[in-house]
């Protein structure tokens, strides 16, 4: 759940212009990441787009770019190779190390994973690389033009539909990716690293992740994504290993608290900011003091369903004052009450169906809270609760004529 998302662009190893995103924490990041995209996908992909929403929200900015050719970036994707995919993760790293901060986390996703791991001992301050159902082979990928092979090798290029799109191969393209050999780069390498691998994977197969496993020196780990498929097309399997490597990651970064932590004090109370993330059609990253937290739409309201909706976060709002004000109202009295735990439904239904909607037209907002008390309540004190939990402020503002001021701020 990053604060923002910024929009860049760098030169490429072939001279045109990559497209990139910067996914960037609430405050100053206290490291810098770069993901690769698997062959011929784009730094939009669910896993990439939810691996960087959970490192930032880790604190750690992410860089994800489109390798030449591809998503947005200029250049002409025929003319590319394994090699240049090498070159622009080289010159993403110099754009962050020139303009923020050189990345000290590198991950692939597919090929991509194979390049991280072919580049990683070129990034002087590159500590720790995950790969992603990489291949150990980077000729692997060659598999997945069948009987093209020949056409390319006898025409000197040939048209491979790869996904339901077309892309141009050429013979050079081949012959470069047969000339990579990644063990002895894996073996080199002397970075952590972590292989995560689904064994069902049908078009990189789960012995690659041993291959590479085996050739790496240690630290090393491995995870199982179990049922996951290649593109981890699946929001639990993406979300899953975003969540595994954002902790991962950890380990291998400065044991100082977040620099949102550390600058808590800063931020005043009371005030909240929610941004567009650009990762989902609705999706919100939400800034409260040094709490990040994401806001979004179902799937069946068009949302990616990525966090909670804003009527759930105004739902949490009344049980949160709830279960605060009845604490409270405890101790004062000395009441043991055990754990209070308060569910909030919402709903907006017609006045003259709402027996608390006296004296109101048309369709209102009407809220409902069931209230549990873990401890035994005497019988005198029942009564008083559901009193003291209609004085909760939340509750009070929402039955209130509450005023909303709104103003256009600057750029």
């Amino acid at each position: 759940m990053p604060g923002r998302t910024e929009k860049l662009s760098f030169e490429g190893s072939l001279g045109a212009s990559l497209a990139a995103r910067l996914d960037l924490p609430d405050g100053l990041p206290k490291a810098y990441a770069i993901f690769a995209h698997c062959f011929t996908c784009s730094k939009e992909t669910h896993a990439a787009a939810r691996v960087a929403d959970a490192l930032a929200y880790q604190g750690i900015a992410v860089l994800r770019f489109d390798f030449t050719g591809l998503g947005g970036s200029g250049g002409d994707f025929a003319s590319t190779s394994f090699s240049s995919n090498i070159d622009d993760i080289k010159l993403a790293a110099d754009h962050l190390r020139k303009h923020y901060e050189a990345p000290s986390i590198l991950i692939g996703h597919s090929l991509g994973g194979a390049a991280v791991l072919a580049v990683a001992s070129s990034i002087p301050e590159v500590r720790a690389v995950a790969t992603i159902n990489a291949p150990a082979d980077a000729a692997h990928v060659i598999h997945s033009f069948g009987s093209k092979i020949s056409d390319i090798e006898r025409d000197g290029a040939a048209e491979v539909s790869l996904a339901g799109r077309r892309f141009t191969i050429r013979r050079d393209f081949l012959d470069n990716v047969r000339t990579q050999s990644l063990e002895e780069r894996i073996r080199g390498m002397r970075k952590a690293l972590l292989v995560l691998h689904a064994p069902g994977d049908a078009v990189v197969g789960i012995e690659n992740a041993g291959q590479i496993f085996g050739a790496a020196r240690h630290p090393k780990s491995f995870v199982s994504l179990d049922g996951a498929d290649h593109l981890l097309t699946r929001k639990a399997d993406a979300t899953y290993v975003a969540s595994v490597l954002a902790s991962w990651a950890s380990r291998y970064l400065p044991e100082n608290p977040t620099p949102k932590v550390a600058e808590a004090a800063e931020f005043e109370h009371g005030i909240v900011t929610v941004t567009e993330s650009g990762n989902g059609k609705f999706t919100q990253a939400v800034l409260a003091g040094r709490h990040r937290m994401t806001a979004d739409e179902p799937v069946s309201a068009g949302g990616s369903d990525d966090g909670p909706s804003p009527y759930d976060f105004l739902a949490a709002a009344l049980g949160a004052c709830t279960g605060m004000t009845l604490r409270m109202y405890a101790d004062r009295k000395g009441i043991d009450l055990g754990q209070v735990s308060v569910m909030v439904s919402h709903a907006k239904v017609h006045a003259r169906d709402c027996a608390e909607c006296e004296g109101r037209d048309g369709r209102v907002d009407r809220f409902e809270r069931i209230i549990s008390i873990a401890g035994p309540v005497p019988e005198n004190v029942a009564d008083k609760i559901l009193e003291i939990a209609s004085k909760c402020p939340v509750h009070r503002t929402l039955e209130s004529q509450a005023v909303v001021m709104t103003r256009l701020g600057g750029p």
